[in-house]
């Protein structure tokens, strides 16, 4: 009998592709964390390698993988470094809903230049804006063509990106605006202040009376109701951060430990990594690591099955976003707790700034205030017990376009 089974690359050969890539990253991250370099070069090395087309079916030139391989190479991505996953994250929702989308040659051209490099960014939030159906950026009618005006905050990797996926105001309704990065009007600045996950270019991108073509407007934006699997997929893309995080954690404290020779005077034994309470404290970084991880495949587990069935059953839709926020609450405080916890390994000289293992810590703080945890798990206990609709924050609307300019 002929298989129909999608043809897909195997996690051997997946593993054989980038493991050298992120290796080649990971040798850079301190650096990069010290001199506030955003890593260009390296979404550089992963564009080649056509990182951004994981998803992308192998007969449209990428690889066909899953969704559980895509966040299997999430988590190893964050361990690298923990900006470039986030820095992706709305990318990969642009490719799902493609993959989503009618057959036919839009939606194959659109592959088909994912394939060959093209990356997505995007701009949702604002600043001042206290919820995510409200926008100050206005996209008004001029003659023939549209013009798009506003500013946005938490421009996530655009300035990475070929694309920006923008979310405006049009006579009242809410949608989503694909713009060319580079259009004449776009500005983006790397202003993110805040004290980790400072490489993502999640900074301010103004847009100035920018010329979008009808075929640009998407449909339902951000903000508009019904369930969706966006919002599940791009938390889980956060999950995929942490865990990748608490990886990185645990190796960097496991090299420290191992090169130590000094120890206490009290301690239990004469080097570090024969002390049994240093040991016990590794064993409980590579547990935390090995929990996060396991619990992001199993969120990947559910969105494989419903993206496979097309996405439209709202039972499959409410267990996405419900496995995925029940992750991040035990996720969360997990890593955290981690990279807390790798500073009890040593005295003064493990908070070197040469080190910079507090990166760590940041970096999990911050991931971790998106979407924050204390409204998700009051969600989660409203809609158990009373039957309250889930929070999904992204339209199930259409969000693809109509043809390529």
């Amino acid at each position: 009998m002929t298989s129909t089974a999608p043809h897909t690359t195997s996690d051997a050969d997946l593993d054989a592709v980038f493991g050298p890539i992120f290796d080649r990253i990971a040798a850079g991250a301190v650096d990069r964390e010290i001199d506030r370099r955003l890593p260009y070069e390296e979404v550089g090395w992963l564009r080649e390698a056509k990182f951004g087309a994981l998803r992308v079916p192998v007969e449209f030139g990428g690889y066909g993988a899953s969704v559980r391989q895509l966040f299997r190479l999430l988590i190893d991505l964050a361990a690298a470094e923990s900006n470039l996953p986030q820095a992706l994250r709305v990318h990969w929702s642009f490719v799902e809903d493609q993959l989503l989308a009618e057959p036919g040659p839009v939606r194959e051209r659109w592959l088909r230049s994912i394939a060959g490099g093209v990356l997505v960014g995007n701009a949702i939030t604002e600043p001042g804006v206290g919820a995510v159906d409200r926008y100050r950026t206005r996209l008004t009618r001029d003659g023939e063509r549209w013009l798009l005006s506003g500013v946005k905050y938490y421009s996530t990797g655009s300035l990475y990106a070929d694309y920006i996926l923008v979310a405006a105001e049009r006579d009242g309704d809410r949608v989503g605006v694909l713009v060319d990065a580079d259009a004449q009007g776009v500005r983006q600045h790397d202003d993110w202040d805040g004290f980790g996950q400072r490489l993502t270019a999640s900074g301010t991108t103004e847009f100035t009376d920018v010329a979008v073509p009808e075929d640009r407007i998407l449909g339902p934006g951000y903000g508009v109701p019904g369930a969706t699997y966006s919002t599940g997929y791009l938390q889980l893309v956060q999950l995929a951060v942490l865990a990748g995080i608490a990886k990185r954690a645990e190796s960097d404290a496991r090299e420290w430990v191992s090169a130590r020779t000094r120890g206490y005077t009290h301690s239990a034994a004469g080097l570090p990594r024969e002390d049994p309470l240093v040991q016990q404290v590794i064993g409980r970084l590579s547990a935390a690591a090995f929990a996060a991880r396991a619990s992001v495949l199993a969120v990947a587990d559910v969105l494989d099955e419903v993206l496979a069935a097309g996405a439209k059953d709202e039972p499959g839709l409410v267990a996405v976003e419900l496995a995925a926020a029940q992750a991040q609450l035990t996720v969360i405080d997990t890593v955290l707790a981690a990279t807390t916890q790798l500073f009890e390994l040593g005295g003064a000289s493990i908070v070197s700034e040469r080190l910079r293992l507090d990166r760590h810590w940041r970096n999990a703080r911050t991931i971790s205030v998106h979407n924050p945890a204390i409204q998700k798990a009051r969600a989660i206990g409203d809609h158990l017990l009373n039957g309250a609709e889930l929070p999904f924050a992204w339209s199930a609307g259409e969000r693809t376009p109509k043809e390529v300019a």
